[in-house]
């Protein structure tokens, strides 16, 4: 069966006259209320943007399911939604299906020659899978409603020398918030992230509890977020604030305690021990072995004699 082609926006314009607004005020930003706009019901309609997009949204219906990607995700919280150009994306509706909140459009030719171009790109928001949303509270969502509406406030005023430079400013703001709320939802949602946790320590004592390392190769981080259903980037800061280590820091704990294990326990040598964990060359675990334990694997071994 065919695969149908998402439908790509190229402009902010595209996207007024896709969804029956009129035409942008500002070319190269908009900020749009969710209650002006048609409602979208039926099949879901896969579409990417080339612009970012940062949305607040609210009031999703029972019948409402987002897709992000691969993944999909249904809820009825106050949500925050970050997408770069490029990604695809779709919301599939019920009839009568109505959604509140604010969402910014702002394409990469606006922060052409400013800091921002660059920094945008290092908030890892913009890669996380939806279910891995930003849940806000009333107070969050007073917070970023206000700087969405002063960016739009500040378009529509006359523009001069100022504007350019007043709008990446409360758009800088608005993303420096939703780190910081970001991070406080790794702390109060600890349930959420515990259970996480606890299903990858399940999962890496599944991988060094077969034989199969010799032939698959340690698990890579890409791998391990993919078994977990979160992308690399939630799942390395998660663990960061639980365990203050990061992803490949806790594959490699595991695969040392495994190594102390067959270390102490077995007759087994260092290559055959190497081997069994996935390297290729005893070298490679030995260096990994005392950057890890503070000694060799010998030396280790000599110290149970």
């Amino acid at each position: 069966m065919a695969t149908t082609q998402p439908h790509r926006i190229r402009s902010i314009t595209e996207y007024h006259q896709l969804r029956g607004l009129s035409g942008p005020e500002h070319p190269l930003v908009s900020v749009i209320n969710f209650d002006d706009l048609e409602q979208l019901e039926g099949s879901p309609t896969s579409m990417v943007f080339d612009y970012y997009s940062i949305a607040l949204k609210r009031n999703f219906g029972p019948e409402t399911r987002y897709h992000y990607g691969q993944r999909s995700y249904d809820f009825n919280e106050g949500t925050m939604f970050f997408i770069a150009p490029g990604q695809v994306f779709s919301v599939e509706a019920a009839a009568g299906y109505r959604l509140s909140g604010w969402m910014l459009l702002m394409h990469p030719d606006f922060l052409w020659n400013t800091p921002l171009a660059k920094t945008i790109k290092q908030y890892e928001y913009f890669n996380y899978a939806v279910h891995e949303a930003l849940f806000l509270s009333e107070k969050e969502e007073a917070t970023i409603t206000a700087l969405m509406q002063n960016i739009q406030q500040e378009y529509r005023a006359n523009i001069d020398t100022f504007s350019q430079s007043l709008i990446i400013a409360q758009a800088e703001l608005l993303l420096t918030y939703a780190d910081r709320f970001y991070h406080r939802q790794f702390i109060t949602r600890k349930m959420a992230s515990h259970e996480i946790l606890g299903r990858l320590e399940s999962l890496l004592d599944g991988y060094f509890s077969s034989n199969a390392l010799p032939d698959t190769g340690l698990p890579t981080v890409q791998q391990v977020a993919d078994s977990l259903n979160v992308s690399p980037n939630y799942l390395s800061g998660m663990l960061k604030t639980l365990t203050g280590q990061s992803t490949q820091q806790h594959i490699h704990d595991r695969l040392i305690a495994k190594a102390k294990e067959q270390l102490s326990t077995t007759a087994l040598s260092i290559s055959e021990i190497a081997y069994a964990l996935g390297f290729e060359h005893s070298q490679s675990f030995s260096k990994l072995f005392k950057s890890k334990a503070g000694v060799s694997p010998v030396a280790f071994r000599q110290s149970f004699n």
